[in-house]
């Protein structure tokens, strides 16, 4: 567990909007995701039956629709393990292979920071 008064405040924000998006949508996953410029994007997991995507590939996703060019750092929320191998591709895919990702659980403590590549 890392100690969360440890993080910056801008992924500290990034965290606690993750964890609010999974709270407020029940849904398994939250993410947040911020850019170049400093916008965040948030979203939950979307499953559908047409269409299934993680948190994080959504909050990636809405990124790239709203013009992002690439991220500085994502943050999900999660009961799981370490984000999928699709999740960190969706991540470097934008923001290169050294962006972090932060993994937290439900109660917002950081677990882990692993970079996206």
């Amino acid at each position: 567990m890392i100690d969360s008064s440890a993080l910056d405040p801008e992924d500290r924000k990034i965290v606690t909007l993750a964890r609010s998006a999974r709270a407020r949508n029940s849904v398994p996953e939250g993410a947040a995701v911020r850019d170049e410029t400093g916008r965040t994007y948030v979203a939950g997991t979307v499953a559908l039956d047409s269409l299934k995507l993680s948190a994080l590939q959504t909050a990636v996703a809405m990124a790239v629709a709203s013009g992002a060019r690439s991220l500085e750092a994502a943050a999900v929320v999660t009961e799981a393990g370490a984000p999928s191998g699709a999740d960190r591709a969706a991540v470097a895919d934008l923001g290169g292979p050294a962006t972090p990702i932060l993994l937290a659980g439900p109660d917002g403590s950081v677990r882990s920071t692993t970079p996206a590549g």
